[in-house]
């Protein structure tokens, strides 16, 4: 029996759209999957970054005396007396001094000793253990921004009060490259040598408050420089602690030295 023209013609309409739809089909699940790929890479890595961190392999680094931590839910809380484990003058004229006092040794020939004393602090910082980026990125304010390994903490980039440039503090800084504010508390503004000293250049050397660490200034045996990071001075790559990747920061040894205009996650609470 002979088909009719109408009825073939139904046929291969019927054919046409069967198959249009079976392969946009198909495009539309390969287009969704190429999206949910939340993976990155990095110069130093070629490697599928995770975006899921967690930085509670790193806090058996923590280990100096005066300072201890503990996990509370998905925080932990540092509290530190902030007292360098190092020589340095500042220690000068302190109940310490017996021990830990050293004359400038450093290569700075314009040093200049300020007329603070180290003394004992009594800060609490809150940090998150699984950090994330912020949506909305805050500025670093004076005064703490994190914690070295050794429980000194770091400060930015600014002087106080009105955040000048470190210019003239910089004559001050011992030859461990810190010094105390006028309420003795010890700190860090740039590269915390005693550390990269002790650890290596490329070492990890705290964290700030936002929970992401900070890290020496050479990276896969090159230095890093200003223009190898972001406006928060850091960027997502391998670590030895962190072989899968994570956002981390880098001491340079030009201006913003730790930390750009701001953090990169949402900071916890710091008490002083």
């Amino acid at each position: 029996m002979k088909k009719s023209p109408t009825i073939s013609r139904m046929f291969t309409i019927l054919f046409i759209f069967t198959y249009v739809f079976t392969a946009c089909s198909g495009d539309d699940d390969t287009t969704e999957n190429m999206s949910n790929d939340t993976g990155t890479t990095t110069d130093n890595t070629t490697s599928p970054v995770s975006s899921d961190y967690d930085i509670t392999p790193i806090l058996t680094k923590f280990s100096a005396a005066g300072m201890s931590y503990e996990v509370s839910g998905s925080n932990v809380i540092f509290t530190t007396n902030d007292l360098p484990d190092h020589k340095s003058p500042y220690y000068l004229d302190t109940e310490w001094e017996s021990s830990l006092y050293e004359a400038y040794n450093g290569s700075n020939s314009s040093f200049n000793l300020n007329p603070n004393r180290i003394a004992a602090q009594n800060i609490t910082i809150t940090i998150p253990l699984y950090p994330a980026e912020a949506s909305n990125k805050e500025a670093t304010a004076l005064g703490t921004m994190g914690i070295a390994v050794n429980g000194v903490v770091f400060y930015n980039q600014y002087a106080g009060p009105d955040n000048q440039p470190l210019t003239g503090e910089i004559n001050s800084f011992d030859q461990y490259l810190g010094h105390p504010q006028q309420q003795g508390g010890y700190h860090y503004h740039q590269e915390p040598v005693y550390l990269t000293n002790k650890f290596g250049n490329d070492a990890f050397l705290g964290l700030l408050a936002d929970g992401f660490p900070v890290y020496g200034p050479i990276e896969n045996g090159e230095e890093i420089t200003n223009a190898d990071l972001d406006d928060y001075h850091g960027h997502i790559g391998v670590t030895e602690d962190f072989p899968n990747g994570i956002y981390h920061y880098h001491i340079t040894s030009e201006d913003p030295y730790i930390n750009g205009n701001g953090f990169y996650g949402t900071p916890g609470n710091i008490t002083n």
